[in-house]
């Protein structure tokens, strides 16, 4: 069990979004060791909450379409985006290695994140708020990291994540950022 801290920047038509958040994260073996060569290791089965979930994104623009042919602008919104987070199921693979302080793996994890604002930004209806869009969305990730012993019980933890974020639709429109690449650092105290 242990806090972390997360920066992602977002990737392709996303990339300038930038994400931070702060959470602790709690995992337990759930697994015996599995000996299989340079694939020995152990799975984990963990789970994190992010009390603090921030995206930022462009300020609030006007923004130029094509759609068949035809060129129009509308007003898109944008700004600070503030939530919680949580990923309920994160499923870890902890490789063992002959080091006594290195200790590599890697995970998929799938979560939940709330904003108080729709989120991600689109076209501003009416009154000024993004629509549609959700202030629920869904983050399944992927990633690489290690945990890195500075005692027998406590390590330093870093990691590299791929995240998706997407409504699935619960908008009339699902915007989504397709990609983020996330990293992590955490502090991890064990039993």
């Amino acid at each position: 069990m242990g806090p972390f801290v997360d920066w992602a920047t977002g990737l392709s038509e996303r990339s300038d979004f930038k994400f931070f958040s702060l959470g602790f994260q709690l995992g337990k073996p759930v697994s015996r060791v599995l000996h299989a060569g340079i694939l020995s290791g152990q799975f984990e089965l963990a789970g994190n909450i992010m009390p603090l979930w921030q995206a930022y994104t462009p300020a609030p623009h006007e923004q130029t379409f094509v759609y068949k042919g035809v060129t129009y602008t509308e007003p898109i919104g944008g700004g600070t985006y503030t939530g919680v987070s949580i990923t309920p199921v994160i499923l870890r693979w902890n490789f063992l290695t002959r080091s006594k302080h290195i200790q590599p793996w890697f995970q998929g994890a799938g979560g939940l994140v709330y904003t108080t604002h729709k989120f991600p930004p689109d076209v501003l209806v009416p009154h000024g708020t993004p629509g549609g869009t959700s202030v629920w969305n869904f983050s399944p990730q992927g990633g690489i990291g290690a945990h890195w012993f500075t005692g027998p019980k406590r390590s330093i933890d870093l990691g590299v994540n791929g995240v998706h974020i997407s409504s699935a639709s619960l908008g009339d429109r699902n915007p989504g950022v397709n990609a983020s690449l996330q990293v992590q650092v955490g502090y991890t105290w064990w039993k």
